[in-house]
């Protein structure tokens, strides 16, 4: 009975449910022990071994969600086109998640570029980023670190369960001496993250189709130090279309998300 009223919990909620949360469902007289709800819910995970969904641990708590092998199917049902970052963007999120706490000043040193409010406007809306503090600096500039939710749509229980650069550039390889034919341009934006976090920096090219999200609007373009831009095209949202589009879709982490 446990696990059948955590089972209905888990597919009512529009969001990752903790311990603390389930076990508020319960009565005083009634509630189980916190071992008891974790018992439950790995006999929910277990039962759902051969179904389409799983039940799966992120840093928000546990939730069900549809496997991974069938988002792409699933996704049909929204006509809407997933979200695609700009370079830039995810070179900037990618340094705040190694980085944190980390100022938009340092993001710019290590890129070699400015940072244009465009970028941390987005991130900040997607809830992937907030300031956590000020650097005790002339002009205290803003630290930002990434947020409960950044884990949660990365399938992250934590931190410490992002890749290691060492991972990330052994794919990096893999991808450079054998393509993998259902990830194109895949190598390029392991590059990207690696390259971005190591200190590096690209030079950003124009694409020739949509302005991924998180462009600057116009005056905000990044630019070399020192350098005058030049007006940037807009395309016909008003986004900017100077920085290449990332091949990586919205986080795929929800795979169709129920919670």
């Amino acid at each position: 009975m446990l696990s059948r009223i955590l089972e209905a919990a888990l597919l009512a909620a529009d969001q990752p449910l903790g311990a603390d949360r389930l076990l508020a469902l319960f009565a005083d007289a009634e509630r189980p022990t916190r071992d008891e709800v974790h018992a439950a819910l790995e006999a929910l995970r277990g039962d759902c071994a051969q179904r389409a969904i799983e039940l799966v641990e992120v840093a928000g708590g546990f939730r069900f969600q549809v496997r991974r092998e069938f988002a792409e199917r699933v996704s049909r049902l929204w006509e809407e086109r997933p979200p695609r970052y700009s370079r830039a963007l995810l070179e900037t999120l990618a340094l705040i998640a190694y980085r944190q706490p980390i100022t938009r000043g340092e993001i710019e040193d290590i890129r070699g570029v400015g940072v244009s409010s465009s970028i941390t406007k987005t991130l900040q809306e997607r809830e992937w980023i907030r300031i956590v503090g000020h650097r005790e600096v002339p002009g205290r500039p803003a630290m930002y670190g990434t947020t409960r939710r950044f884990l949660d749509d990365f399938n992250l229980k934590g931190l410490d369960e992002l890749p290691t650069l060492a991972e990330l550039r052994d794919l990096l390889q893999i991808n450079v001496e054998l393509p993998l034919e259902d990830a194109p341009g895949a190598g390029g934006d392991v590059a990207d993250g690696v390259a971005a976090v190591r200190g590096e920096s690209h030079e950003d090219e124009p694409p020739e189709g949509e302005s991924p999200e998180g462009e600057s609007p116009e005056g905000e373009s990044e630019a070399e130090p020192g350098d005058t831009p030049e007006p940037t095209p807009l395309n016909d949202a008003g986004d900017e279309s100077g920085e290449e589009p990332s091949a990586v879709p919205a986080p795929a982490l929800a795979d169709a998300d129920r919670g």
